[in-house]
């Protein structure tokens, strides 16, 4: 299996969910800081969706393209922050840019703070 890295997008399995939890096997967006990866059996992600035209404030879209190699543009769901076991993650599909990653950490911070 690959190193788990900030920034990485993997195919994440986020059944079994609950109400309205994400489900099924999707695209994260794992943010949470490659010092802690190490030291915990759990990641931080962000869900991403493909249902872009039920973009909501916090949203992100991220357009397809060879770096992340993402099938459609989505959106990054930051309001669905998630931590999930490493067991959970399938297979490494690519990586976000800097920019994306710029604006997750801003908005995850308006979300918490």
């Amino acid at each position: 299996m690959s190193k788990f890295q900030q920034g990485q997008i993997w195919l994440v399995n986020f059944d079994p969910s609950f109400g309205h939890e994400y489900k099924k096997v999707r695209p994260a967006l794992i943010v949470q800081n490659d010092r802690y990866i190490e030291l915990s059996n759990l990641l931080t992600v962000i869900p991403i969706s493909s249902q872009i035209t039920k973009q909501t404030d916090l949203d992100i879209l991220l357009k397809k393209n060879t770096q992340n190699r993402l099938m459609t543009d989505s959106l990054l769901k930051t309001k669905q922050i998630s931590s999930f076991d490493k067991q959970r993650f399938i297979k490494l599909i690519g990586i976000a840019d800097k920019e994306t990653m710029i604006k997750i950490g801003e908005n995850i911070r308006l979300f918490l703070i």
